[in-house]
């Protein structure tokens, strides 16, 4: 039997900590665990509403989990995928709910529809290749498709007014059971939760400053009290780093080999917003299209309805920005201090072989307001650029593999995990936080991976669907008819 841990320490508290947090105290109830957060908020980097895309990452309307080959095949493995590891999330987000760990899931899951949207031949042979496909399923079964202008207006009224039906050809599906999600508040209400159970320590304006591994196979981490600037050690049996951005930069401090297989480069987003109540209250949806050629899957093309603290707005974008930072409260020195001897091939190899991804970052630098609005009207022909106003959204580092002496770009959500378990970094974006629940998981079957068989029935305490199959109908409908009801998914 491998040793369990009896102290851990969390890097970073965001979604995956918070979420790591509640499984390891349901399993182990006498661990310790400490989180260190480097930002004086929590759930403030990454987690954050206008820092995240805010959807439920169900396969419903991402066009990118569903690609086509050359000869006209649409895959929807992925697809397939991320829509049962977010219905494990919504499992355990109903746990959370049902044991109050989370009081008012109002306030971070609002139902918002799902639809996708294009228009071209092409593009419409796509989409119904896609749903034909995709409705056989019974987690898609709800799915809608229509190519006609009058209900798709009573899907998303925004986005055909000003089109000619006759001249331009249109296609959009509809889920009706998408969410628009907050992040950073159901990361807070977490985190409220096990403090209020005395289940763990976290401490904010705290930054983890290095780590050890000590001849007694546990972990030395020294954290940096930012309020008194002074520093203290404190010792783990496991580590996680969640630390968003930073997590390379974690994991390159802690000098285990399977760092060095990997780095990073950042790329921001920025958002274009409209709060104007006219335009607003013609839109509730998020519409998502085709990402353009070179274009990184963050940056795949949306409108969405948010509702932000009570507040609703229109978001479109996210449109690429480059800063050197890793984190949006970052330095300019992170990128430089990722760099070194053993990854610098790797990356410029990278850099060379996708000078498709570097065009289009400079492209989308370059972007005036007006040219942002231009792309907006491919959405919403009837945009007027004084309804809105731009926005910094989060800050992600794509990650690079190095495979064979190549840099690999890695458009997912990766686990580093060293060899005997002891210290894991979770990397990556999209789909990130929806699927957070499946990431950690998986995180503990890397790192314990013979304590799991003792772990799975408490874990499907939590999780009644761990274990099973998610292509089940039956299974499927008991699963959304618990969460629609407690998470109040539908209107």
């Amino acid at each position: 039997m491998e040793k369990q841990p009896q102290e851990v320490v969390l890097v970073g508290a965001g979604i995956m900590s918070a979420t790591l947090s509640i499984l390891l105290k349901k399993i182990n109830p006498a661990i310790k665990i400490s989180v260190f957060e480097k930002l004086d908020k929590i759930g403030f980097e990454s987690s954050d509403a206008f820092n995240n895309a805010g959807t439920g990452h169900s396969a419903f309307c991402e066009l990118n989990y569903t690609p086509i080959d050359k000869n006209g095949v649409v895959n929807i493995d992925k697809a397939i995928n991320i829509a049962k590891q977010f219905e494990t999330s919504k499992e355990f987000w109903s746990y959370l709910v049902e044991n109050n760990y989370v009081s008012s899931p109002e306030k971070f899951l609002r139902p918002t529809p799902h639809m996708s949207f294009v228009w071209g031949d092409d593009d419409v042979n796509f989409l119904k290749k896609r749903y034909e496909k995709l409705s056989q399923h019974p987690l898609f079964k709800e799915m809608e498709y229509s190519e006609d202008f009058n209900k798709i207006k009573e899907w998303s009224p925004l986005i055909v007014e000003g089109r000619d039906a006759a001249a331009e050809k249109v296609a959009a599906t509809h889920m009706n059971l998408g969410t628009d999600v907050n992040f950073g508040e159901l990361t807070r209400q977490i985190f409220k939760g096990l403090l209020d159970k005395n289940e763990i320590t976290l401490e904010t304006e705290h930054e983890v400053k290095d780590l050890t591994r000590l001849n007694n196979g546990k972990w030395a981490i020294k954290v940096k009290d930012l309020k008194s600037g002074n520093n203290k050690s404190v010792n783990a049996d496991f580590v996680f780093i969640g630390a968003g951005g930073g997590a390379i930069l974690s994991l390159q401090k802690s000098g285990i080999p399977e760092a060095k297989k990997f780095g990073g480069f950042p790329v921001g987003g920025q958002w274009l917003i409209c709060q104007n109540e006219e335009v607003i209250k013609k839109h509730h949806a998020k519409v998502y299209g085709k990402a353009k050629l070179g274009a990184p899957p963050m940056s795949v093309p949306h409108l969405d309805t948010r509702v932000i603290d009570g507040k609703q707005s229109l978001l479109f974008g996210p449109f690429a920005t480059f800063s050197t930072k890793f984190l949006k409260y970052g330095s300019n020195c992170d990128l430089f201090k990722s760099v070194n001897l053993g990854n610098v091939g790797f990356l410029m190899n990278c850099g060379i072989n996708n000078m498709d991804l570097t065009k289009y970052l400079v492209e989308q630098v370059m972007l005036s307001k007006a040219q942002k609005i231009e792309e907006l009207k491919e959405y919403y022909p009837e945009a007027k650029i004084e309804d809105w106003f731009e926005q910094t959204a989060g800050q992600r580092v794509q990650v690079i593999e190095n495979q064979n002496g190549k840099g690999i770009l890695k458009f997912g959500t990766e686990i580093v995990t060293s060899q005997d378990g002891s210290i894991s970094a979770l990397l990556g974006a999209s789909p990130g936080a929806s699927t957070s629940v499946s990431a950690m998981l998986d995180l503990l079957g890397q790192c314990f991976p013979k304590s799991m068989n003792d772990w799975n029935p408490l874990i499907k305490q939590m999780i009644p669907s761990h274990g099973e199959d998610l292509t089940n109908a039956e299974l499927v409908d008991a699963s959304r008819a618990r969460t629609t009801k407690v998470l109040k998914i539908l209107d």
